[in-house]
């Protein structure tokens, strides 16, 4: 059976790219990196547990593209360049057949956004994958939570829903045509981080976060850190193109609530809104304004008519949530 070190060397150990970026990289007590001149560092950690984030019976080349995805997101998010990642490891047995498929999945993801894995940790122990993110944004041009202003436009990119779509699917709970289940399990699976939509609004946007556990709840969370409030329109969400078979209440119910999207919400002011679409042109991802911030406290969602939509809306919670 392989060693620790021989699965390092065998699955994770890749030439540095001569970026001047990453200056020391797997192999050694620890990485170093240097973040360019005139530029803060941005960190993210992110785990995902078997049972709880994915099934036991999950693809791993699939789980190691999600993996590295969900954590370059919420650089996205923050307006920030990905630079270098590492990768703790938890595994059950040295499974040498699943390594090579889940370090496929991770590095083609890797490649295509041009970040290195610059180290990390295995261990024997249940399926656990932990990665955290460094990257880099200039100086006080980071996208926050807390920069969301009355009257401000809300945005989110792409669509909503069929991610939770897809998890109905595989918990054999509803039943779709193959088409339909095809684009919700990818979904699921292969989220794509908005890393260039989210350097496009640099300057542009003044709070943003990434949708993982649902729009109401990740858009609470800029309403508190900014003391603001929000209005929503359901009937302009952008509804996944999976999800629209459904009926209304659900399609309502998955875009607000479902998490594991990883589009970007983001707000800015109105006189942003040509630079906002200018950016979303740039990094060929659409955007839709889905409603406004407001003085008042609180969050309301309004269907077509503009009244209160009655739905008990609750975004996912890992200790409320059985």
């Amino acid at each position: 059976m392989p060693s620790e070190f021989d699965l390092i060397a065998r699955y994770f150990t890749r030439p540095t790219r001569s970026t001047g970026v990453v200056q020391l990289g797997v192999g050694d007590d620890c990485a170093l990196i240097a973040p360019p001149a005139n530029e803060s560092l941005a960190v993210s950690t992110d785990m995902l547990v078997e049972g709880r984030h994915f099934l036991p019976d999950a693809d791993p080349e699939s789980l190691g593209h999600k993996a590295l995805a969900v954590n370059l997101s919420d650089l996205a998010a923050m307006g920030a360049r990905p630079l270098g990642f590492s990768l703790a490891l938890a595994l059950p047995s040295a499974d040498e057949t699943w390594l090579a498929s889940f370090a496929r999945g991770l590095f083609a993801l890797a490649d295509t956004e041009q970040i290195e894995l610059i180290g990390g940790d295995t261990t024997r122990g249940p399926l656990t994958i932990c990665i955290t993110v460094f990257g880099s944004v200039p100086i006080d041009q980071a996208l926050r939570r807390d920069g969301a202003r009355a009257n401000d436009d809300i945005w989110v990119s792409g669509s909503l829903g069929d991610a939770r779509l897809g998890l109905d699917i595989l918990m054999r709970q509803r039943k779709l045509s193959a088409s339909d289940s095809a684009i919700a399990l990818q979904r699921l699976h292969r989220p794509s981080p908005r890393l260039s939509l989210g350097l496009a609004l640099r300057g542009v946007a003044s709070a943003a976060i990434d949708i993982s556990d649902g729009l109401i709840g990740d858009l609470g969370h800029i309403l508190q850190r900014s003391s603001v409030g929000a209005t929503v329109g359901a009937d302009v969400l952008p509804i996944g193109s999976a999800l629209r078979s459904q009926d209304q209440q659900t399609q309502y119910e998955f875009a607000l609530t479902g998490g594991d999207d990883y589009e970007l919400c983001f707000c800015a002011p109105p006189s942003q809104r040509d630079s906002v679409l200018t950016a979303a042109q740039s990094a060929g991802v659409l955007v839709t304004c889905i409603g406004q911030i407001s003085e008042a406290s609180g969050l309301r969602v309004l269907d077509g008519a503009g009244k209160p939509l009655n739905l008990r809306l609750r975004s996912f919670d890992h200790f409320s949530n059985p």
